[in-house]
């Protein structure tokens, strides 16, 4: 744990179960980002103006991350993404905006601890895979709700 705190890279399916209410906090705008990749897949969301506020923009280092994860990924494997299905697009850039984000800290002396929000089980694996936590859409909540009371 950081002295100065933590950062909360949020997933779609997470930012969605979240509510406006909780994503219109002091708390999950000072605290989340939300990759560029989830943003376009919340292109619906009333919202979205301030979501973008906090976006964690996909750069070339993150792309050559996604490049690390990809190459984790065996071929036959569809759980992460699924091309035939157009699922997954966020999925493996969850994990490499998270790579990108640590890999960043590593030049701070208390760096931030940075933690993947989601629901899907095969971003979880893949972040377990890398070492990074994981919470879900619910525990997340928790936090937001104990910084609001």
């Amino acid at each position: 744990m950081s002295v100065f705190g933590t950062r909360y890279l949020v997933d779609t399916n997470a930012l969605s179960r979240l509510r406006l209410q909780r994503r219109a906090s002091n708390f999950f705008l000072t605290n989340a980002m939300i990759p560029s990749e989830v943003l376009h897949e919340a292109s619906g969301f009333p919202d979205l103006q301030p979501l973008s506020q906090i976006e964690y923009v996909t750069t070339p280092s993150v792309l050559r991350w996604l490049v690390t994860v990809m190459a984790s990924v065996p071929a036959d494997d569809t759980d992460l993404v699924n091309l035939y299905l157009n699922q997954g697009g966020a999925d493996p850039l969850m994990v490499a905006c998270a790579l990108d984000a640590l890999d960043r800290e590593t030049q701070h002396l208390d760096p931030l601890d940075w933690v993947i929000v989601t629901g899907d089980k095969a971003v979880r694996a893949k972040a377990d895979e890398f070492g990074i936590r994981v919470l879900t859409h619910t525990q997340f909540a928790d936090l937001i709700d104990r910084s609001e009371s």
